[in-house]
This record gives structure tokens, C-alpha cells and sequence, in this order.
């Protein structure tokens, strides 16, 4: 489960975010490259745009990308 006291500084604010667990799989931004990027640098994800919580579309993207997370490294209750 994601730790919001251990998210990347790079995530944007709001309610997604990418912690420290994250191994760099790429599953996040094959699923919602519009919201997710990595930092190839020092090999993470991170949230580069938030949803519009009142767009389902969006919203299932984000919900896409951290179902896809395969250590658990995306968390939605960084509000």
C-alpha cells in the first residue's frame, strides 16, 4: 500500500501520487501516459498531471494505472 509521507517530491499535488516502493515497471504510464511519467534519472514514476475528479474518464485512467501497480507503489489519498 502507498505511503503518502513517502512520495516523490516530482509527484504533482492532489489526490494520485507515486511513493517509494515504485521499481520502475512502466505499468503507470502505459496505462495513463497523460497522468504518469517516469524519471529516468532515478528510475521511478511519479504523477506529472492530476485527474479531474469529476471526469470518469480520467479517473478511470489514474484507477487503471494503480490497479496495474504491481508493488502497490500508487496511492489516491494524497489530497
Amino acid at each position: 500500500m502507498a505511503d503518502k509521507n513517502s512520495r516523490f517530491d516530482e509527484n504533482i499535488m492532489g489526490t494520485f501520487y507515486v511513493d517509494d516502493q515504485c521499481i520502475a515497471c512502466d505499468a503507470c504510464v502505459m496505462e495513463a501516459p497523460r497522468f504518469f511519467e517516469m524519471n529516468e534519472m532515478d528510475a521511478h514514476a511519479f504523477v506529472l498531471l492530476q485527474p479531474d475528479l469529476n471526469n470518469e474518464q480520467e479517473m478511470t485512467e489514474c484507477l487503471n494505472a494503480l490497479e496495474a501497480c504491481p508493488v502497490e507503489a500508487i496511492g489516491k489519498d494524497g489530497a
